[in-house]
């Protein structure tokens, strides 16, 4: 399956933790850029980290110092480790994978990139 699968996401209470995974296809995995995106509600979509294949790593300043983006490429996972967690850390949480051109896979061909989006896992940080 190429398109990439959230999950982890639940209710927390402020200062609490929480992990987040996503899964996506092994045969592109370990050669994309995963990155994690939040929606929350109303608002515009925001990059909250990035993970290149060799493991460097972004993140967005609002969250810098609480989360960790990692990834396990033998076992095609993504993780955000997300600590001292805020009500307005509460959204919708999308995993992203952009995979290098060209390429094919499950009859789906592309040139330069391929970007496929995630359903998203709700996080909820309420007390």
């Amino acid at each position: 399956q190429v398109q990439p699968v959230e999950s982890g996401g639940g209710l927390v209470q402020p200062g609490g933790s929480l992990r987040l995974s996503c899964t996506a296809s092994e045969s592109i995995f370990s050669r994309s850029t995963m990155t994690w995106y939040r929606q929350a509600a109303g608002n515009q979509r925001e990059l909250v980290a990035a993970i290149t294949p060799n493991s460097t790593t972004d993140y967005a300043e609002s969250v810098t110092g609480r989360f960790t983006i990692s990834r396990d490429n033998a076992k095609n996972m993504m993780y955000l480790q997300m600590s001292s967690l805020k009500p307005e850390d509460t959204a919708v949480y999308l995993c992203v994978l952009r995979a290098p051109g060209p390429g094919k896979i499950d009859g789906i061909q592309w040139g330069t990139s391929l970007e496929v989006w995630g359903r998203g896992t709700l996080v909820t940080v309420s007390s």
